[in-house]
């Protein structure tokens, strides 16, 4: 099963990365790659740089960030393969921990069989 895991770190930073913290981020990645679980993982940059474009009756409209509310921030995201969503949830916490903290959706993907003729 796949799953995509939308990270929220529930603040959006302005300074980038360290080359520290990059180098742990590069060893976490390597070892859950070689475990066969990331399929591809990448960061986000800052919303400001971002917008929205939406479609509601009929009008379309585009709203440049950044985003005022911070539940709102997608930090990065990662596609993993596993066996269950419980699977999925256990590599959440992990990253979580990891990383010191935030928020984590973990939604399963369709697969080209899920709309399969009956």
């Amino acid at each position: 099963m796949r799953f995509m895991m939308l990270y929220k770190p529930g603040r959006e930073d302005t300074a980038p990365p360290t080359p520290e913290h990059m180098a742990e981020m590069d060893r976490y990645i390597e070892k859950q790659s070689k475990a066969g679980v990331l399929i591809t993982t990448d960061g986000l940059q800052h919303s400001s740089k971002g917008a929205r474009v939406r479609l509601s009756d009929g009008k379309l409209t585009v709203i440049d960030g950044p985003f005022a509310e911070a539940k709102e921030v997608i930090g990065g995201y990662a596609i993993v393969q596993v066996k269950s969503k419980e699977e999925a949830i256990e590599n959440a916490k992990d990253f979580l921990t990891f990383v010191g903290g935030g928020e984590c959706e973990v939604r399963q993907m369709h697969d080209a069989g899920d709309f399969a003729p009956q």
